[in-house]
């Protein structure tokens, strides 16, 4: 599938509004809500997990929607839309974009073939979420329509670092045609400039915008930390 043009109009900002089931904004409308509030601020794009959210989000933003399902199977280290099963229920639920997980685990490789297979049959586009440089050129390979840095850090083999892989998505911009998603630990305004000057034309933030439980143990820590370390004036 091509015209990735057609689908994100303009280059910007993707916000991925997902709970989890052990997270407190999760469901009901709440990441609806999110998502009108990203749209209305600007973003061009939405980032979603399960039918649920893709269905609601769908119905109120007029932006593409990003869908994935995360799916806990035991034994495996796959969990963004290992199967079949979970790229139909998207697709059912309205995604302009499927995201997988393509990183060389587990077979991986070979058993995404199916799945970005349905999705083009289906007229859905296809987001790879990746690790590694190798991981990007073979996702291209594949065929798939975006190629995002996603799990950068959450694979055992891949660069672990607090911040953004900045080198992985200069890296993909020099070495692919297709477009390359910015995605993963991008904390800051300056982060998402820095990833865009890298060459990318779209930036997904999540946590740093929809997950306040997460925002405010940074604000917590760092408060801990000057307390802890006697700087505190009387």
């Amino acid at each position: 599938m091509s015209g990735m043009s057609s689908i994100f109009p303009k280059k910007g900002l993707i916000v991925s509004c997902q709970a989890l089931a052990d997270e407190p904004l999760h469901s009901g409308d709440t990441m609806t809500k999110m998502a009108r509030a990203a749209v209305q601020s600007g973003a061009i794009g939405i980032r979603t997990n399960g039918v649920f959210d893709i269905l609601c989000i769908k119905q109120e933003v007029d932006v593409p929607v990003i869908g994935l399902i995360k799916r806990d199977i035991p034994g495996s280290d796959i969990f963004i839309t290992p199967t079949l099963t979970e790229v139909k229920a998207i697709i059912s639920a309205g995604a302009d974009i499927v995201a997988l997980d393509v990183t060389d685990r587990e077979g991986r490789l070979e058993a995404v073939k199916p799945l970005i297979a349905y999705a083009h049959e289906h007229g859905v586009a296809v987001m790879a979420d990746v690790s590694t440089l190798e991981e990007g050129l073979a996702a291209e390979k594949l065929g798939v329509d975006l190629i995002g840095t996603t799990l950068s850090g959450y694979t055992p083999y891949s660069r672990q670092q607090d911040e953004p892989d900045f080198e992985l998505l200069s890296q993909l911009c020099a070495s692919v045609q297709v477009p390359v998603v910015a995605e993963g630990r991008i904390w800051t305004p300056e982060d998402a400039a820095k990833a865009m000057k890298a060459g990318v034309p779209y930036v997904v933030v999540g946590s740093a915008i929809t997950r306040p439980q997460l925002i405010t143990s940074r604000y917590v820590n760092a408060l801990r930390n000057v307390i802890d370390s006697g700087e505190v004036k009387r």
